[in-house]
């Protein structure tokens, strides 16, 4: 006997409405985020690390990276906040800086609400690198010089709210898909379940006729 639910059954259209009605909340609320959060600027300064006429032009490359790895550091020690005209936290969470393994370069990287504050610290940071070099250049036979200042952007780095709801419809879809393929499952097992019950429950007791004998 066969205790399977019939496909028909699993495949109803209430069942299928759990993914069109995931993918219009994940656009909802996507796009809601995308609307209501601030959008974020970014401004990028690069220096460069170079030697010293007495020193090794290979060290360059080793101190761009350690002055790399401390930009932040000595921006907050310095003067790069008062240039920047923002607190040393701002400062710490709204600037990176990344290093190439083949040039003794560094990018300074700012985000912020304002384009003109993005600026000010890409730039203030790269200041503050440029200044700190110059006091130790006799220790370590390099120096930062300013390579590019940043540029004023104009677009926002942060994604639109077209593309937040495009997103969360995407990760909607994805979550309804999970829901339709864990509940069938389910239901399967439930119904066999079921069944078993069903199947195990004894019927009536029929009584087995005997036959009379025989008179001599």
């Amino acid at each position: 006997m066969n205790t399977t639910p019939p496909r028909s059954r699993l495949l109803t259209p209430a069942r299928w409405m759990v993914l069109p009605a995931a993918a219009l909340a994940g656009a909802v609320l996507g796009g809601g985020y995308g609307a209501l959060k601030t959008p974020q600027y970014a401004a990028t300064s690069y220096v460069i690390v170079v030697p010293s006429e007495k020193s090794d032009p290979a060290s360059a490359l080793g101190f761009a990276q350690a002055y790399g790895r401390v930009a932040t550091d000595i921006a907050v020690t310095g003067d790069a906040q008062v240039w920047a005209g923002v607190s040393a936290d701002t400062l710490r969470a709204g600037v990176q800086a990344a290093t190439s393994p083949d040039a003794p370069m560094i990018s300074i990287t700012a985000r912020s609400a304002k384009p003109s504050q993005a600026v000010s610290m890409a730039d203030g940071v790269a200041r503050a690198l440029v200044l700190d070099s110059s006091h130790v250049a006799g220790n370590t036979g390099v120096k930062v010089v300013q390579f590019s200042r940043a540029t004023k952007p104009v677009t926002p780095v942060s994604p639109s709210a077209s593309l937040s709801a495009l997103v969360g419809a995407c990760a909607g879809g994805l979550l309804g898909g999970l829901v339709l393929l864990v509940r069938p499952k389910r239901g399967v097992r439930a119904e066999a379940r079921h069944s078993r019950q069903g199947a195990a429950v004894p019927g009536p007791a029929v009584a087995a006729q005997q036959p009379e004998p025989e008179a001599v």
